[in-house]
């Protein structure tokens, strides 16, 4: 009987754990664990009636020696790592030395500086391989869901894809009149950080918000988006062949922004450390603090995301366009497991995935982006497990 562990207990957390037990023929036992003990003491009294057997731990996941004991004690088959992507290095240490397998929704990013890239993580590739260990990086929606679609769109549909734009929108309304559908630390360091866009075989790089959009998305409507550097960029331009451009872009309210230049003018976005009061705090780490904690919001939260790419290739000689995308509803996504869109969208697929190497169909030994993998699979899940995509063949295009 295999098991699973969970590290952390927030939004997304909290989606991985509720899937898991909804499917306990591959997830019979589960652990979650996180430096709050209470809140994963919380998520287990919620879901008591399932049938998967939850345990619980209080971990520092910064703390290798106490992981490695953890799943040393516990023997997980796989961990499902849902914490700060600060921890991802740390995370997979500890895999490799009790013999786990590996898997995460976000790549890692330096505590103290706001940079995220694959070259930490695709460095442990020979180890995990040679410890015959799979790991498995970005299995959330975007990235995850976005890189399966783009592997499922190279197999089924073109010959060869040369452009390729991941549009990301949420028009959900939290009531609120500045929050952060996940992480506040996390959303903010990457909405505010320079944008970058794939084109020729280099990276360009843009001031942050810089370049925008209006995009009229499918059941949402006409929305404003801008164009991000994200992390399924850096791998798609590898594990795609001979792409010639990939985008990012993602919608951002007026409120949103508004509120983000006035709370970066103040310095209040900032992680370089001030002293206050006789100690060293981080202003966006104190921002963070007084934020809405992003897994409060499930109640409040209406209307929908809708998230997908856009291609345009070859294929049989002839030009082809195609556009594979999936809506989600925040009130639809709370009722079944109390949590927004925004969570469900990034916990439903690390979930997925975990299936997939339990059951030996996306497991090989090595690091892998989960557009290397078959995306059949992965596919077929996103129906049956609350992400069902839909297809357009004439897309409107991005300029």
């Amino acid at each position: 009987m295999s098991r699973t562990m969970i590290i952390g207990a927030g939004a997304v957390a909290g989606v991985v754990v509720h899937k898991c037990c909804q499917y306990p023929e591959v997830f019979p036992e589960i652990m979650i664990a996180t430096r709050t003990k209470s809140r994963a003491d919380a998520l287990k009294e919620r879901l008591r009636d399932k049938e998967t057997i939850i345990h619980t731990a209080e971990l520092d996941a910064d703390d290798v020696a106490a992981t490695v004991r953890l799943l040393r004690e516990f023997r997980p088959e796989i961990v499902i790592n849902v914490a700060l992507p600060y921890q991802d290095l740390a995370i997979m240490d500890a895999c490799l030395e009790a013999g786990v397998h590996y898997l995460d929704t976000a790549n890692y990013e330096p505590y103290d500086e706001a940079k995220f890239e694959y070259s930490w993580q695709w460095a442990y590739r020979d180890r995990f391989r040679e410890a015959g260990l799979t790991a498995i990086l970005g299995s959330g929606f975007d990235p995850g869901v976005t890189g399966v679609f783009c592997a499922y769109a190279l197999k089924h549909h073109f010959d060869r894809i040369d452009y390729i734009d991941i549009l990301d929108a949420n028009a959900g309304d939290n009531g609120h009149p500045f929050a952060t559908n996940f992480n506040p630390e996390i959303n903010i360091r990457e909405v505010t950080a320079p944008g970058s866009y794939y084109e020729n075989g280099e990276f360009i790089e843009t001031k942050p918000m810089e370049i925008s959009r209006v995009y009229n998305f499918p059941e949402i409507g006409p929305k404003k988006m801008y164009l991000l550097h994200h992390e399924e960029i850096e791998s798609l331009a590898i594990n795609i062949p001979d792409v010639k451009r990939i985008r990012f872009w993602m919608t951002f309210s007026d409120s949103y922004l508004m509120h983000l230049t006035a709370l970066q003018n103040v310095g209040m976005t900032s992680i370089e450390p001030i002293e206050y009061e006789g100690q060293q705090i981080i202003p966006l780490q104190f921002l963070k603090a007084i934020l809405p904690d992003p897994a409060t919001l499930g109640p409040i939260t209406k209307g929908k995301t809708n998230i997908g790419c856009i291609f345009q290739g070859v294929k049989d000689g002839n030009p082809k366009n195609y556009y594979i995308y999936n809506v989600s509803d925040h009130q639809e996504a709370y009722r079944e497991v109390e949590s927004q869109a925004v969570a469900y969208t990034a916990g439903v697929p690390a979930f997925i995935g975990a299936s997939l190497v339990l059951t030996g169909e996306w497991k090989k030994p090595g690091v892998f982006n989960v557009e290397e993998f078959d995306p059949d699979p992965f596919m077929e899940r996103l129906n049956i497990w609350g992400l069902p995509w839909q297809e357009c063949f004439d897309p409107e295009l991005v300029d």
